[in-house]
């Protein structure tokens, strides 16, 4: 079978594939990638073909601002960008591809609507994957009626299409996927990029990371290691892509990497302060950590308000992110039973999903 994945160009957008895509070749299935033009290379050096499809979400944004003037809200920037812009530029790319490629199945990531949209038109069966939680219903609304046209038919949900791939375990899954006629759980499966794992302090240090994609939010992340330092605990900090240099000088007792194995680095935490991520509160789950979250964008805060509504994590949003009130949360998420005991108890849950493997064997019966 030859399955076609596609993704915004972005390693938030891109790592969530990779397991499922890595099964599929490991299977013998031909894979091929579809992505914007930054991410070309990096899917070639992960060893897939791949075609350049569709453009980046700052092109969007800068397309979007410049329709709306820079004084324009989130809203009208937003559902530019998401519901009319990505979508209908990944369309026009992928329309002419797909007779070429032949497809069997195109997989896609949530957000990258438009290659459901493409898939639907061609007769292709298509399946979107979990990368994040849902739009709020109001904004949903918005971004559906932007996309009628494109989708035609609308789906019962214009964001997860007419099947999905759902990594959420049940005690805090997204609503969102309520109303997908077609929905295949699978285990939130870490995709770690091939660098070394650093060195490591004992076990019970805190793990520090906003993600590859930080917002500017460099001062929130000096805020967060300072706070960190005045704990006494040793720190390790992933800036993924970011610049080191921009830190500054470090306490002694905090090491700083690029990007890391991170699934192997929660293994041996104490706790995971970071920006609320849809990966990297999974893989925190798994590991059976307690988190504080300090969201930044995207839907950091809706999962920020999920886990803490459920114990499971503690928030600081906006404003109340300083330096007093991150090392006052990370001390008490340091020595309280509970958070932990709640999170050990979604990685059972975790480990009893099916893994890729299994979900693939379901894709392909589904889409043959």
């Amino acid at each position: 079978m030859r399955i076609l994945f596609t993704c915004r160009p972005a390693y938030g957008h891109l790592f969530p594939l990779l397991p499922l895509a890595n099964a599929a070749a490991a299977a013998g299935h031909d894979v091929v990638f579809g992505t914007g033009e930054s991410f070309v290379p990096k899917v070639r050096d992960l060893g897939f073909a791949v075609h350049r499809a569709g453009i980046g979400i700052g092109e969007a944004e800068a397309e979007a601002k410049r329709r709306h003037g820079a004084d324009a809200g989130f809203l009208d920037v937003g559902i530019t960008m998401f519901a009319e812009l990505l979508p209908r530029s990944l369309l026009e790319d992928l329309t002419p591809l797909l007779p070429g490629l032949r497809p069997d199945l195109v997989v896609y990531e949530m957000s990258d609507v438009g290659a459901g949209i493409a898939a639907r038109r061609a007769g292709i069966p298509a399946v979107s994957v979990v990368i994040g939680r849902s739009m709020p219903p109001e904004l949903l609304a918005v971004a559906a009626e932007r996309l009628r046209p494109l989708w035609g038919t609308l789906p019962a949900d214009a964001l997860f299409g007419d099947a999905c791939v759902d990594v959420w375990p049940d005690s805090v899954r997204d609503p969102g996927t309520a109303a997908v006629p077609t929905v295949f759980r699978m285990r939130p499966t870490p995709y770690d990029p091939d660098v070394p794992l650093p060195p490591l302090p004992e076990d019970g240090f805190v793990y520090l990371t906003l993600g590859t994609v930080v917002f500017g939010a460099t001062d929130v992340l000096r805020g967060a290691i300072r706070a960190l330092a005045n704990l006494g605990v040793d720190v390790l900090v992933a800036l993924g892509p970011g610049d080191p240099t921009l830190l500054g000088e470090l306490p002694s007792r905090v090491r700083v990497a690029g990007f890391v194995p991170q699934a192997e680095v929660l293994k041996h935490a104490g706790l995971v302060v970071h920006h609320g991520g849809t990966g990297t509160v999974l893989g925190s789950l798994a590991a059976g950590l307690p988190q504080l979250i300090l969201p930044q964008g995207a839907d950091q805060f809706a999962n920020a308000e999920n886990l803490s509504r459920l114990g499971l994590a503690r928030a600081l949003v906006g404003d109340e992110i300083r330096i007093p009130a991150i090392e006052t949360a990370a001390r008490e998420l340091l020595t309280d039973p509970k958070p932990r005991e709640l999170a050990r108890g979604v990685a059972a849950e975790i480990a009893e999903m099916p893994p890729p493997e299994q979900v693939l064997d379901e894709l392909v019966t589904w889409a043959s």
